[in-house]
């Protein structure tokens, strides 16, 4: 049974980490929708053209097992700015289905929005003082919520992905294709 994901990206957004976790779940044969919060196509962080699927405009109402926010800067400001992203984030978060983010959206996107109540979080090093429960770590899932620290940790925290979505023998085996060792 296929997995509905969503990743959002804005102008902005960290190429690398973006780029990461579309492929790594598209690899894991996950529905993956990549919608940006302003026009379809976004100039990423590095200069980098990114094209989305569609706009988050077109996403509202449909459900998701997951959600997903690149990191970036000016890009986790855009995502955070979003009202439609906000509630969907909202709605995922009560619902119990999955909603992650990486290096500043945890920080940027999440925290303001009071996605991170009473949750562990990651995100980017220089951020980490502004979560209320932050953990020095790759990757950290708390309950429906998790989040990662940045660029490095991508493929990490996206193989996680597909091991809460997928469970842990089809995340190694996205892993060995990629040549990913050790497995973890």
């Amino acid at each position: 049974m296929s997995k509905k994901v969503l990743v959002a990206i804005a102008d902005g957004t960290e190429e690398l980490e973006a780029v990461t976790i579309i492929d790594v779940l598209r690899r894991a044969e996950a529905d993956v929708t990549v919608a940006s919060v302003g026009a379809q196509q976004v100039t990423a962080s590095r200069g980098v053209n990114l094209v989305a699927d569609t706009v988050i405009s077109d996403c509202v109402g449909n459900i998701y097992d997951l959600i997903v926010l690149p990191g970036g800067m000016p890009g986790a400001e855009h995502l955070r700015d979003s009202s439609e992203l906000t509630g969907m984030l909202k709605d995922q978060a009560a619902s119990g289905r999955l909603y992650a983010a990486i290096c500043a959206s945890p920080a940027v996107v999440l925290k303001p929005h009071s996605l991170l109540e009473n949750k562990k979080a990651t995100c980017y090093p220089s951020l980490i003082s502004e979560l209320d429960n932050a953990e020095q770590a790759k990757v950290v899932v708390d309950g429906n919520c998790i989040t990662s620290q940045g660029p490095a940790t991508a493929l990490e925290f996206s193989l996680k992905l597909v091991e809460l979505l997928f469970g842990k023998e089809k995340s190694q085996e996205v892993a060995k294709a990629m040549l990913v060792f050790p497995l973890s």
